[in-house]
């Protein structure tokens, strides 16, 4: 750590108006706006606000470097002012208020001055809705018409919060600016700063009759229709972004985005397994051994699936590109038919002899 006497060029045993003259000299000396180092101008702060104060004075006396400012709770920037403050003791004629102290902070320490309102060009909400498809959407893709409970633009103003008819003026406030100058006289000289127009919001231009529909607003509560395009092969849990399609913008700013999450129903028929479809088919133990020709469906018209002699339950016969499509292409899945083979609990005397005739020859 800095020796904080140093760094402001006093004795250790330098009364408080000696350590309060350092500080303003070196503050002017290195302020940024002056062409000063601004790494060095906090770190003179720094030794200020330690050494103006008696309790973290001594306790920096006594521990030296091992003392921890930030245990004390960080700095406080409201004593920064009192730096420069009148008091009785001083004799100094400067007040903080006047000469614009906080706004100084507020340029180089992140803080902001009490009712500064910022940026007024804020977009509309963004928004979040979920549809479910079936399947045979996820297949071919589909369109969906939805009515959108949310802020729209003004009929009556067409957003632009006027009464039709009536003019939109320059704000004369900023002259269609949307921002004001300002000039704060502080002891480190005048420094310029600009905020956003109070009267126009920072638009420039203000009505000279709020539209009579939204009060001024641009926008009101209702309903849109909006129509949602699914393309084939969509995922589930996949987002659909409509861009502009969330709320209305406040006083004619941009519009929100809508985020469409597609959820897809389970289906009685298939299991979803990527871009392939699985179902199970039950076939008898004579067309297992013998095989068989047997009809499957699919999510379009009924297909034919030729099952192999011999062949075992739970084996997996596939029907080739009759799946779901790949995301974006025209290449499609397959159909993953789980062979399941059915014994019969009870047989005829008949049958059974002629099984017993068969197992004889295996």
């Amino acid at each position: 750590m800095n020796d904080y006497y140093e760094m402001l060029g006093v004795s250790r045993d330098a009364p408080k108006d000696e350590i309060k003259k350092a500080f303003r000299r070196l503050a002017h000396k290195y302020h940024p706006d002056k062409g000063g180092d601004e790494k060095k101008f906090k770190e003179i702060n720094e030794a200020y606000q330690v050494l103006s104060d008696d309790k973290k004075k001594a306790q920096y006396d006594q521990f030296g470097s091992t003392f921890d400012n930030s245990g004390q709770g960080g700095f406080d920037f409201s004593n920064f002012s009192q730096g420069f403050s009148g008091s009785q003791n001083s004799g100094s004629s400067f007040n903080a208020e006047d000469i614009g102290i906080g706004d100084i902070f507020s340029q180089f320490f992140g803080g902001q001055r009490a009712g500064y309102s910022g940026p007024t060009h804020v977009r509309g909400e963004d928004m979040e809705l979920r549809i479910d498809i079936d399947l045979e959407e996820v297949l071919h893709g589909s369109k969906r018409e939805i009515n959108v409970s949310k802020y729209i633009i003004c009929n009556n103003c067409s957003g632009s919060g006027a009464e039709p008819g009536t003019k939109i003026e320059t704000c004369t406030d900023c002259n269609g600016a949307g921002k004001v100058e300002t000039i704060q006289r502080t002891i480190l000289g005048n420094i310029k700063q600009s905020r956003v127009c109070l009267k126009c919001r920072g638009k420039g231009k203000i009505p000279e009759k709020k539209c009579t529909e939204c009060h001024g607003d641009g926008r009101i509560k209702g309903k849109d229709e909006i129509i949602i395009k699914i393309p084939a092969g969509i995922e589930d849990g996949q987002v659909i972004k409509l861009e502009g399609k969330g709320g209305a913008g406040k006083e004619g700013n941009v519009s929100g985005d809508l985020y469409v999450v597609i959820g897809v129903k389970s289906h009685k028929k298939f299991k979803r397994l990527g871009v392939n479809l699985v179902t199970e088919q039950r076939i008898n133990f004579t067309q297992a051994v013998l095989g068989d020709k047997i009809e499957i469906s699919t999510l379009e018209k009924p297909v034919f699936l030729k099952v192999p002699a011999g062949i075992q339950s739970n084996q997996v016969v596939a029907i080739q590109g009759k799946g779901l499509p790949y995301f974006g292409t025209s290449q499609r899945g397959d159909i993953l038919v789980k062979v399941i083979v059915i014994t019969p609990k009870r047989v005829s005397k008949k049958v059974r002899k002629i099984l017993e005739e068969i197992n004889d020859e295996i």
